[in-house]
């Protein structure tokens, strides 16, 4: 598959994670060409410093994984990481208040999340943890990241119960109806999952293991 590397966010999000994996994944990106490395915010400044002078872009997480902190504290750690290096920002949706019916409340959530960041130049991206929804809710919550200003859905943290599914991220597609990209994460673990998620439909895909499908791709 061309530029198949371009699809991905080379992805190290685990509490034990240390300077020196996020280093050697920050080298990875490098060598493979991918389009970013996802961290936790507190290692957006490292990995701005190891991928300066190159087309890598550093994206953070922010309210992970449980998008369940204040909108206060969401935009205060956007702030922090655009501040720092950060050129996206996955952020979590609030899934209880989805759940509730609260969208005013979810709608602007991600939007304030989104205001902070075109501060900075910065996209963000909204995990909706698919994976806790029903379709209604999927198709509810792309709506409210399109009038949010988001510029992308995203199916899962990969924290939860499952992860991406082919289905979920055409349902994801129909509903944002070319407005969003959609990232699929969670789960993408070899090149066929990562083929068959861009084959329903993802622009981008979020993985921690995007070297060994590279690998498995030039067998």
């Amino acid at each position: 598959m061309k530029d198949l590397n371009l699809y991905f966010d080379h992805t190290l999000l685990k509490p034990e994670a240390t300077e020196e994996d996020i280093a050697r994944l920050c080298s990875e990106a490098r060598e493979y060409g991918f389009y970013a490395v996802c961290v936790n915010s507190c290692y957006v400044p490292l990995a701005a410093r190891l991928l300066e002078g190159s087309n890598v872009k550093v994206a953070s997480v922010v309210g992970f994984p449980l998008g369940a902190c204040s909108t206060h504290v969401k935009a205060f750690e956007t702030e922090w990481a655009c501040s720092e290096g950060a050129e996206e920002i996955d952020m979590v949706i609030h899934v209880g208040a989805l759940k509730e019916k609260r969208y005013d409340y979810v709608r602007q959530d991600i939007a304030t999340v989104v205001a902070v960041a075109n501060e900075h130049d910065a996209i963000v991206k909204v995990i909706l943890e698919t994976c806790l929804l029903t379709d209604e809710e999927i198709v509810k919550a792309c709506e409210l990241c399109r009038q949010a200003g988001a510029s992308f859905v995203k199916t899962s943290t990969g924290f939860s119960k499952a992860g991406a599914t082919a289905r979920h991220v055409a349902l994801m597609k129909e509903a944002v109806a070319g407005d969003l990209r959609v990232k699929a994460s969670g789960g993408i673990r070899d090149l066929a999952k990562a083929k068959e998620m861009i084959e329903a439909g993802a622009d981008r895909i979020g993985a921690s293991a995007s070297v060994e499908i590279m690998k498995e791709s030039m067998r």
